[in-house]
């Protein structure tokens, strides 16, 4: 239950089935539990993993519930009885950081999101950029490096291959097993095994100092600076926003990231500069964003 602040006043919590009609049923019942407490709740909105069309109504495709051109708008309706708004879930937190954390002194702004991939949304002149078939900010899947690493989008050599935080542990491992020794406070963090190093582990002995595990953030930071180099190219935004698991690291990964941004900037210095900034919503920016615009 989100107030017209973006304030977060109730939550609730069910599993979320892989199968569709299941999927949708659990979204229902969890209105329905908070409509309980907030009878004069005024509209549901959603935030979906995958493409949502231009009319914020039909999730096209998203694999990781197995919907494709589900009409998840006219089912929440009908089990619920109030009115529905579908939003792609990036969407919804580059939304709620545009209206109420760290982008809301800009009407230009562009979220990246850096977990297992790389997520985002656009903010343009104080509205959300959907583009023609709704299904725009799909930033992960920027083409870095042709024939590259293979994406589990089916492409090869996508942003989020390089710059996620599923990049930083193969910078880790990788790392770790070329050189045990540089590696050693990894390799200690993880009881001796390259393989299975993590990002938590990356991070403590990056904290530590570590020359190795730096320089895993170093070749990550460069990554996602070319990325938002090429993004600043294309929107010119007021701000950038890093949100997402890794930026919970603070100033380990921004500071880096911010360097590497005016680095590869089309102009050098005669070109004004974005600013790059950590999220301040956290997890609640996905529930904030998606309320709000069901308020639009």
């Amino acid at each position: 239950m989100v107030d017209e602040s973006g304030e977060i006043l109730a939550k609730t919590r069910v599993p979320t089935p892989a199968d569709p009609q299941w999927a949708v049923d659990a979204i229902a019942q969890a209105v329905r539990e908070l409509k309980e407490q907030y009878p004069d709740v005024a509209g549901v909105g959603v935030g979906a993993p995958g493409f949502v069309d231009r009319e914020r109504s039909t999730v096209i495709f998203a694999p990781n519930i197995a919907w494709e051109n589900e009409p998840l708008q006219q089912r929440i309706e009908e089990l619920t009885g109030l009115g529905t708004v579908v939003e792609n879930d990036a969407n919804c937190a580059a939304w709620a950081e545009f209206r109420f954390g760290a982008a809301a002194a800009h009407e230009d702004m562009v979220l990246i999101t850096v977990g297992t991939g790389i997520g985002g949304g656009i903010v343009l002149d104080g509205r959300l950029h959907r583009g023609r078939f709704g299904v725009a900010g799909e930033i992960g899947h920027l083409n870095m490096v042709p024939d590259g690493l293979e994406c589990g989008c089916g492409g090869h050599g996508c942003w989020e291959q390089y710059g996620s935080g599923r990049a930083l542990r193969r910078y880790g491992r990788d790392k770790a097993a070329a050189d045990p020794i540089a590696g050693k406070r990894m390799l200690e963090l993880n009881d001796g095994v390259a393989e299975t190093i993590r990002g938590i582990h990356i991070t403590e002995a990056a904290e530590d100092g570590d020359p190795l595990a730096l320089e895993c953030y170093s070749e990550l930071a460069d990554w996602l600076g070319r990325g938002m180099a090429d993004l600043a190219a294309l929107f010119d935004p007021g701000v950038f926003v890093l949100g997402g698991g890794v930026s919970d690291s603070g100033r380990l990964l921004l500071d880096p990231v911010a360097a590497a941004f005016e680095k590869y900037l089309t102009g050098g210095p005669a070109r004004p500069r974005a600013e790059v900034v950590l999220a301040s919503m956290g997890s609640a920016a996905g529930i904030a964003g998606a309320g709000d615009l069901a308020r639009i």
